[in-house]
């Protein structure tokens, strides 16, 4: 059994998949860690992997003591930043308020303004308990 070189490919497959990535056992036995962004990007050949016990070909680095395994197409860049605004659930969120606004009664403060009124009368109350008398 052979040490794997510095950057070589050799076929593995995987043996646990987790949060934190994917453990692979390399042809020559020793094991693997695959990154959780190479997961990520690569979900579905790693579950086929793991769930048919195939074989995928991967690019083996060594690092320290440790071996990091890639497939071929590379390390996936940064993922897309989360898109912070969606026009269309907020016009839907628009809209529900819009049609509940007669479910509050129009004498009376709004159910928001109700709301942050108890909440400031108990603030009140607790701060009243902390004070020395």
């Amino acid at each position: 059994m052979g040490v794997v070189a510095l950057s070589e490919t050799v076929s593995g497959r995987v043996i646990s998949l987790h949060q934190l990535g994917a453990t692979v056992r390399l042809e020559d036995g020793t094991l693997a860690a695959v990154p959780a962004t190479e997961v990520a990007a690569n979900r579905p050949a790693f579950v086929r992997s793991l769930q048919k016990r195939e074989a995928l070909e991967l690019i083996v680095r060594r690092e320290g003591r440790h071996a990091v395994a890639l497939l071929p197409r590379g390390v996936p860049g940064p993922a897309p930043a989360p898109q912070l605004v969606d026009s269309s659930f907020e016009e839907r969120i628009t809209a529900y308020l819009k049609s509940t606004e007669e479910w509050a009664p129009p004498d009376r403060p709004q159910p928001a303004e109700r709301h942050f009124i108890r909440k400031k009368r108990r603030a009140a109350f607790f701060e009243a308990r902390t004070k020395p008398t």
